[in-house]
């Protein structure tokens, strides 16, 4: 069996390298010659965590090819991976792929598209290309655990009424379905509920454990033991119950978008996730106050911020909280610089003459009035806050992600703040 994967962007190259990891030919192809060619040439345009590593070993082993032949390769594939990052034109470039394609064909439609996408294409295609069949596909990556999501999922979705295209999927995900990765096969306007639905619900897990940390600086309670008692519940579990942690990344506010849309066309109010939406948007204000009453005022204070990703272990800023909150202190006045390990070139993008970029952690540092954790990742607590004290003004780090030991910090002689935190 041969599989092409259309799109070489984020979802495309991730589906091409870990698809071919399973031992089969893959053919990534797209109309873009450029971002094919420097895809092909191992240069990803965006930080996940191994999906370098997977692409160029695929590549070596002849397993992964890069063409923009569009032709030659759907008239050679048995599957085809519909892997655009966006939903914009995907009705068009699926029914033109579709009809390149030989019957029996599956076209699996990876990219996030709106409830009824699929429908509409299948419809097309009855007359168009009648030996094609469509199968929704929405994925469930984590941005930065993406390769580790795609060989570990919690569930393979397909929507999709074609008994030949769910073996032929099976086939493919073998070595997930042999491991016992649950596969749901449901009608296509499930499927792609089912992904706005996920994206809703953890915005919702989220600003719930938010809104409680605000309480529990109010009550002398600790955030960070509340959200492991809750998550310890077998009902609510740990994962995206953090406080302090907030919901971005590039398709999570298309998603709710899209879920919003479709719920008010249809006469129906999703007050819960307006609201998760709206705690969301506060975090930075609420840490803006919290710096602002620790200086007495932000205006005129220079900021240590680490972190710019919406998230470790990725480069994306797309909804970062960490943007949102220099954007907020800048408003107010305060001289914010700025380090992140890989989101920089991103972030310049966002915030243009707003703050200035430094090249490691002590050059934000040097000089700043506090020093802000504004993402979380890991590196940050090897870094020498011995030197850092010295570095500070005054020695203030308010931690917006809870990442730091607090009691190690107070212990070298800082003023340590976490989230809901006593």
């Amino acid at each position: 069996m041969h599989i092409a994967v259309y799109g070489s962007g984020y979802l495309g190259t991730i589906f091409s390298g870990c698809l071919a990891d399973f031992g089969t030919p893959v053919t990534c192809f797209d109309d873009d010659s450029s971002r094919v060619t420097s895809v092909a040439q191992g240069n990803i345009p965006y930080y996940e965590r191994n999906l370098t590593e997977v692409v160029r070993r695929n590549v070596r082993a002849g397993r992964l090819a890069f063409s923009t032949e569009l032709n030659s390769v759907v008239k050679k594939s048995q599957v085809i991976f519909f892997a655009q990052d966006s939903s914009n034109y995907v009705e068009d470039r699926a029914l033109k792929i579709a009809e390149m394609a030989t019957d029996n064909t599956v076209l699996v439609l990876v990219t996030p598209v709106p409830v009824g996408t699929a429908s509409r294409i299948e419809e097309k295609l009855r007359t168009a290309a009648p030996g094609v069949t469509i199968v929704s596909h929405p994925t469930f990556f984590t941005d930065g655990c993406a390769v580790e999501d795609f060989n570990w999922p919690d569930r393979i979705l397909l929507g999709t009424s074609s008994g030949h295209a769910v073996l032929t999927l099976k086939q493919i995900y073998r070595a997930l379905v042999m491991r016992g990765v649950p596969i749901i096969v449901t009608n296509h306007e499930t499927a792609e509920l089912a992904r706005e639905a996920s994206t809703a619900f953890v915005a919702t897990k989220i600003s719930f454990i938010n809104e409680l940390t605000s309480l529990c600086e109010k009550v002398n309670a600790d955030a960070v033991d509340l959200a492991l008692a809750l998550g310890l519940d077998k009902k609510i579990a740990p994962r995206c119950l953090q406080p302090g942690a907030g919901f971005g990344g590039p398709f999570v506010e298309s998603d709710m978008d899209a879920l919003v849309q479709l719920a008010t066309g249809q006469g129906v109010s999703l007050k819960i996730l307006s609201a998760a939406r709206e705690v969301n948007r506060s975090l930075s204000d609420r840490v803006t106050g919290k710096i602002s009453r620790m200086l007495n005022s932000v205006t005129g204070r220079e900021l240590g911020l680490l972190g710019l990703a919406f998230k470790p272990n990725t480069n994306s800023v797309a909804g970062s909280s960490s943007i949102m909150l220099a954007r907020s202190l800048a408003s107010k006045g305060a001289q914010i610089r700025a380090y992140d390990p890989v989101a920089i070139p991103d972030a310049m993008q966002e915030l243009e003459g707003t703050v200035k970029f430094c090249e490691d952690a002590y050059a934000a540092a040097e000089g700043a009035d506090a020093l802000v954790v504004g993402t979380g990742w890991p590196e940050f607590r090897a870094l020498d806050f011995d030197k850092i004290k010295r570095l500070l003004k005054r020695p203030i780090i308010v931690d917006t992600k809870n990442l730091l030991d607090a009691g190690r910090m107070r212990a070298i002689g800082f003023q340590y703040v976490g989230m809901g935190r006593a």
